[in-house]
């Protein structure tokens, strides 16, 4: 017997607009993401604009990435940006020690990361080095990046090539201050980021976006302890906040950090347990935001979860400081979970980046010499365009909803989220049983409704995924299952399935 979901959603209360920036990106020196990912060189045979790989660019744009995080990540806290611009074959040589102790001959810098942004039409969004660096590289990278005229950095920039300043929005302060960016106690990390923040200046009309290194996981004394710091200014005209933003980092995995299970050969249990890790990622927002809350009870400060996404084992045979993973359909149901947390918690959750982009961790390409693959995570982020800067819909369950028990935890076997944008609404259903299909009932209350139409994710099995021989094997196709009778959209989920729904509301 098919299992039921049924809820209502009232298509006229619109909540909280769901920021496009909470479908992010993340681009560190890591394995293959830059070098041989976004970039291959002036000199390579593969089609590139300026060294920057052109399929790659294609494909990100297709899916609208709204901004991309750089240089990292572990990396970040030991970068000089410095050596990072000027003629290339000046550029000093630096190791890489968190990610496979390999040297790198930093060609790809500042000037490239912008250039890439601007291929791609995507927002940056620079980490500053707080564990290594100094507060004065801070405030002149800061300078070098949106300041116009005559100033020192300005003119620097200018005999680089680039008269105009970029005017960069969205900068962190540090990275994971906690682990790699220091082994700092959040005692200890809080004046130090308040200082950069400070020194981190608005050059122009342009006003900097400052994100703060925040916790891992469940730390909530750390989002507190930084919260102190920014709470000075809120409520109050002057001074501006210190920050604008705090982060978070959560990854899923169906193991332990020692052996955090395979991307692609796993049981029933131990994609349960990653389910029911995935869905974890709103109790954590919740937590965080509750913090917040204290402090900030006008939610003018953002929550940012600026690193999430799988994190598996490697693939046997590649270097394992490089962090290259396969992307099965499982990887696509957990970025669907994340996306109807992310819409849940719009309020206050500001900015999300998946880890990473390509060719490591959840990537939503994998690029081998001149071939290409796109991953399964890439369609799920594909099919969910539609909710960028809409405005969020509740889903208001009727019933206890499809669950299974897991881990002594009760874990949804279905997540369905909805949002509204220029006469359309959007609905993102995704049946996490991977051995049953699910009926879907969902009652469309406040609007008249006309044609809708769809896009489906399904795989024969939760461990398939895209290879050189079969690059297509995980692809979303045109669904026609959903009918709308009565004022109820109902349709029928296969197992394992993501589908996207747009419908016409008036």
């Amino acid at each position: 017997m098919t299992a039921t979901f049924s809820a209502v959603i009232d298509l006229d209360v619109a909540g909280p607009t769901i920021s496009r920036h909470l479908y992010g990106h993340f681009a560190e020196h890591l394995g293959r993401c830059i070098y041989d990912g976004f970039w291959v060189g002036e000199d390579a045979d593969v089609p590139h604009e300026g060294g920057i790989r052109a399929d790659v660019v294609e494909a990100l744009r297709a899916i609208a990435i709204p901004n991309l995080r750089w240089p990292g990540g572990c990396f970040a806290d030991e970068y000089h940006w410095m050596d990072g611009i000027g003629p290339r074959e000046d550029r000093p040589r630096m190791v890489n020690t968190h990610w496979g102790d390999v040297e790198e001959n930093n060609h790809f810098g500042t000037h490239e990361f912008m250039a890439l942004c601007e291929l791609l039409d995507t927002e940056p969004y620079i980490s500053a080095n707080v564990g290594s660096g100094s507060v004065r590289e801070t405030s002149e990278w800061v300078e070098y990046l949106n300041r116009s005229g005559d100033s020192p950095m300005a003119r620097l920039r200018a005999q680089n090539g680039h008269p105009e300043p970029w005017k960069v929005r969205l900068f962190g302060i540090g990275n994971e201050p906690w682990g790699c960016g220091g082994n700092l106690r959040a005692e200890q990390f809080a004046p130090m980021a308040r200082q950069h923040a400070t020194y981190a200046r608005d050059h122009g009309e342009n006003r900097l976006y400052r994100i703060a290194a925040g916790a891992s996981d469940a730390d909530y004394a750390w989002t507190e302890t930084l919260m102190k710091q920014v709470s000075h200014g809120l409520g109050d005209t002057s001074p501006r906040e210190t920050f604008q933003a705090i982060s978070f980092h959560y990854y899923t995995m169906s193991g332990a950090w020692s052996d955090k299970g395979s991307a692609t050969e796993f049981s029933r249990e131990e994609y349960w347990t990653t389910m029911r890790r995935a869905q974890h990622v709103r109790e954590l927002i919740a937590g965080h935001a509750a913090v917040m809350d204290a402090y900030d009870p006008t939610k003018k400060i953002g929550l940012a979860l600026d690193e999430w996404g799988t994190w598996w084992n490697v693939e046997p045979g590649t270097n394992p400081g490089f962090l290259y993973q396969q992307n099965t359909q499982r990887d696509a149901l957990v970025a669907a979970v994340h996306f109807d947390a992310f819409h849940a918690h719009a309020d206050r959750l500001r900015l999300a980046n998946i880890a990473q982009t390509v060719n490591v961790l959840q990537a939503m390409v994998l690029t081998d010499g001149h071939q290409m693959i796109l991953t399964p995570t890439y369609h799920a982020f594909a099919m969910a365009t539609g909710h960028h800067d809409a405005q969020s819909l509740a889903v208001h369950r009727t019933g206890t909803g499809v669950q299974r028990e897991v881990d002594g935890t009760t874990v949804d076997a279905v997540s369905v989220t909805a949002s509204t944008k220029d006469g359309r609404a959007t609905i993102t259903a995704a049946n996490l049983d991977p051995d049953a299909a699910v009926r879907i009932e969902l009652s469309l209350r406040g609007a008249n409704t006309g044609t809708v139409t769809g896009r489906i994710l399904v795989a024969g099995d939760v461990a398939d995924h895209n290879t050189a021989s079969e690059p297509n094997r995980v692809a979303p196709q045109d669904y026609d299952g959903a009918r709308i009778d009565g004022g109820t959209l109902s349709f029928d989920l296969p197992a394992a399935a993501l589908v996207t729904l747009e419908l016409e509301v008036s």
